[in-house]
């Protein structure tokens, strides 16, 4: 009897120590996550307040002037750099993993340098993207400081991005699901456009949103190549600012401080709606 109930309290105190231990891993992931939601409503409710009363009709006139710090420009020249950087970067980031993740050989050496290749290239200052763009597109291809050298920069920056996320997606497609297309007669490029690609398009919007995010927000690689000229070029070789590098020069200059603010709160519209659309085609393509 005492062996059993020496037994019973055992039990008993490892289950308390568990069911502390427990209770104290979940009260802290409850604070970190309650601290990081306070700190991003402290910011998003601090450039509301200060960007909002300077939204007004002449912040948004087609031409800029030191009076009316128009926003017009800086948008339409970063929709444009957005949308030319991933016209570049996604074939070739979506069809690079798509060799990795599908073609390549298992525990091929090459494989593996490119790979650590692609994560190290991740985590490099966007600066010296922008200093390898001035000198290549700007400098070497006499392209000069324009949309068209600042978007081939920033897409060899979102390059990693895509390709890593693309190539985590169709790993995590079953092997299942290639077995049971190659059962039915299917070949493999059938196989990859139709089954794996759609299963894996999720987690490649995904990557494209990150990207996206990184392109709007820039502005250290795109001041060395597109340059900080407030207006909308006539072509893809002329000069023009982005929204972010709009907000830069104002803040610095410290004279429209709170036009300033008015285009951070036009930047959050921007990323808040992009985001709600990739959310939308990607639900519909899940169905």
């Amino acid at each position: 009897m005492k062996m059993e109930n020496n037994k019973k309290i055992v039990k008993s105190e490892k289950y308390a120590f568990r069911n502390t231990k427990s209770l104290f891993v979940r009260g802290c992931v409850y604070l970190c996550a309650g601290f990081t939601i306070e700190v991003l409503l402290f910011m998003l409710g601090y450039i509301l307040v200060k960007g909002v009363p300077f939204l007004r009709g002449d912040l948004f006139s087609w031409k800029y002037t030191s009076e009316n710090c128009s926003v017009v420009p800086a948008l339409v020249n970063t929709l444009v750099m957005t949308l030319l950087a991933l016209v570049i970067a996604c074939p070739l980031g979506i069809g690079s993993a798509i060799y990795l993740a599908e073609y390549a050989k298992k525990g091929n050496q090459f494989v593996k340098i490119v790979r650590m290749t692609t994560e190290t290239l991740t985590g490099i200052p966007s600066i010296i993207y922008g200093l390898f763009g001035m000198l290549l597109f700007v400098g070497f291809l006499h392209w000069g400081y324009s949309l068209m050298a600042g978007a081939a920069t920033v897409a060899i920056m979102i390059l990693p991005t895509i390709m890593r996320t693309t190539e985590e997606s169709f790993l995590a497609v079953p092997d299942s699901f290639r077995e049971g297309s190659f059962g039915l007669g299917a070949g493999k490029l059938r196989t990859v456009f139709t089954l794996v690609l759609p299963s894996a398009m999720p987690g490649i919007l995904s990557g494209i949103i990150l990207a996206t995010g990184r392109v709007v927000g820039e502005t250290a690689a795109l001041i060395y190549t597109a340059g900080t000229v407030a207006q909308v070029p006539a072509n893809l070789m002329g000069s023009g600012r982005t929204l972010a590098i709009h907000m830069y020069v104002l803040s610095s200059e410290g004279l429209h401080t709170g036009q300033a603010f008015a285009t951070a709160v036009v930047l959050l519209v921007m990323v808040a709606g992009i985001n709600a659309v990739a959310e939308l085609v990607a639900r519909r393509i899940e169905r």
